[in-house]
């Protein structure tokens, strides 16, 4: 039977995993890779400015966070209710 905290713990998981692979999905290309070695690499810079790209390193940053407290708490509840 999982406790009320478990189950918190493992919806925070998989919505921040969820937010988590959108947010670095979102961040720009370094470029260099294989679609500009075969002239896909169109860049524009229209899309994105410096202060949106700050936010969203912040909020990536924010989101790792919370996904690590939530796995450390996953792991360490059984120790703390065995």
């Amino acid at each position: 039977m999982q406790t009320v905290i478990e189950i918190i713990a493992e919806v925070v998981l998989v919505l921040s995993s969820l937010f988590l692979i959108l947010t670095i999905l979102m961040h720009k290309g370094s470029g260099g890779g294989l679609s500009d070695m075969f002239g896909g690499g169109l860049s524009s810079s229209a899309g994105s400015s410096g202060v949106a790209m700050r936010n969203l390193n912040r909020i990536t940053v924010v989101t790792a966070v919370v996904w690590l407290i939530s796995v450390s708490v996953l792991g360490l509840l059984p120790r703390m209710f065995a």
